[in-house]
């Protein structure tokens, strides 16, 4: 694999969209939930179904989260991160798809306004009836003190971190905004993501379809690296520190 090329590439695009997935925060110490080793082998994940339908599972719901905070909340955005987050502040990178749910990539620097987050964010929480925006902290002390799920202090609503679990539909206005995003770039960085998880791994070949360059950086192989231009095998922060400075 050529440092040119990649170097290259970069140089040659205007508006990339980079689409970045657990590998990305593994390395801010976040574990994955999909890996062999990861969080669903040992809690299975539930899904929104059972959320909906049933206090008790909500109660577990709330237990694992204030549990997978305690790691969460100490994560900061690697170098991968602030590498991604140069290339936008340079003008190259207009848009980011994520599958994360962490919001490392707007602690890194980027505006939310380019961040487009496909599975929602665990940073806040919202009513799943009108909406309305919680801090977490608050909802952690209440539970805390009363062992039992929020509920919208508003309308009455259930309370949810503003994630999307098994069962629950995809973000329509998010999904539109990534398949935009994807229409209109000239390169597609696809940067710590298996792409096995659709619709948003149809994302590569859309952007690939329509002209623009495909670049796949992750550490393992991934079943979209033969529809690549470029695919690279390393470690996602220290590959991208080393290199992105090449920049012209």
């Amino acid at each position: 694999m050529s440092i040119d090329v990649f170097n290259n590439f970069l140089n040659e695009s205007s508006k990339i969209v980079v689409f970045t997935g657990a590998g990305i925060s593994t390395e801010s110490g976040i574990p994955d939930f999909r890996s062999p080793t990861g969080i669903w082998t040992k809690n299975q994940p539930i899904e929104f179904r059972e959320f909906l339908s049933s206090e008790e599972i909500r109660i577990e719901f709330w237990k694992r989260k204030f549990a997978i905070d305690a790691t969460i909340s100490k994560a900061k955005p690697n170098s991968g991160h602030i590498a991604i987050s140069k290339l936008n502040k340079m003008g190259k990178v207009s848009k980011v798809i994520t599958q994360n749910i962490d919001n490392l990539h707007q602690n890194s620097g980027i505006s939310s306004d380019d961040v487009i987050e496909l599975h929602g964010n665990t940073t806040y929480a919202k009513c799943l009836d009108c909406e309305m925006k919680f801090e977490l902290e608050l909802i952690k002390k209440l539970f805390e003190k009363t062992n039992k799920p929020p509920y919208c202090n508003d309308c009455g609503g259930i309370i949810k971190t503003a994630t999307i679990s098994f069962g629950q539909s995809m973000p329509k206005i998010e999904m539109l905004r990534a398949e935009e995003a994807t229409l209109s770039c000239d390169l597609f960085f696809a940067i710590g993501s298996s792409l096995q998880v659709y619709p948003a791994a149809s994302f590569p070949i859309i952007a690939k379809n329509n002209g623009a360059r495909l670049i796949i950086l992750n550490r393992e192989e991934t079943d979209l690296d033969k529809y690549a231009d470029l695919v690279i095998h390393n470690e996602i922060g220290s590959f991208l520190s080393e290199n992105l400075p090449l920049l012209s």
